[in-house]
């Protein structure tokens, strides 16, 4: 049973996925890969973790990035969740390329396959897979194009450069 909720983004309607005691995912409404691993029992019902998640999200929109994550539970692959873990090292106002990502664990030769991981992250934010582009910039997000651009912009630090001129990169 997954049970479901909504919350009103400044950048759009999200839906909150919990298997009950878990997050199991959080998407931006009508993005790709949109619900992928839901259960086919749902029920529209807010229950703790989601009510925590939305802590989480207000503070996230209001320019802090909170020291603390609701508890996830993320059905996938090994592989995928490896990936999906590592995107949970990259710091809030900076990027990493598809392919230094692959880099990091599995060899630059699994690009395409991080890639696909990357792509089909459940749940969207939390785990940032926004901070993660291509090697000349911008390139694919489920939520959209200007929705990564924009969670980009408002990651930077006042002062700091456009992150679409300058992209910072960590190794």
């Amino acid at each position: 049973m997954d049970f479901l909720w909504h919350y009103d983004s400044p950048l759009g309607r999200m839906t909150l996925a919990s298997d009950g005691g878990r997050l199991t995912g959080l998407w931006f409404d009508g993005q790709a890969h949109f619900g992928e691993n839901l259960s086919s029992l749902r029920e529209n019902r807010c229950v703790p973790v989601i009510l925590r998640t939305m802590e989480w999200l207000d503070m996230y929109f209001c320019g802090r990035e909170p020291d603390w994550k609701p508890d996830l539970f993320l059905r996938a692959t090994d592989f995928r969740r490896r990936v999906w873990e590592e995107i949970l090292t990259i710091p809030r106002g900076q990027t990493v390329s598809y392919r230094e990502l692959a880099g990091r664990t599995w060899g630059t030769e699994y690009t395409r396959a991080v890639s696909g991981a990357v792509a089909r992250n459940p749940i969207s934010l939390i785990i940032p897979c926004h901070r993660v582009v291509g090697q000349k910039g911008l390139t694919g997000y489920a939520g959209g194009l200007d929705r990564k651009r924009r969670l980009l912009e408002m990651e930077q630090a006042p002062g700091d450069q456009n992150p679409m001129e300058s992209l910072t990169r960590i190794t």
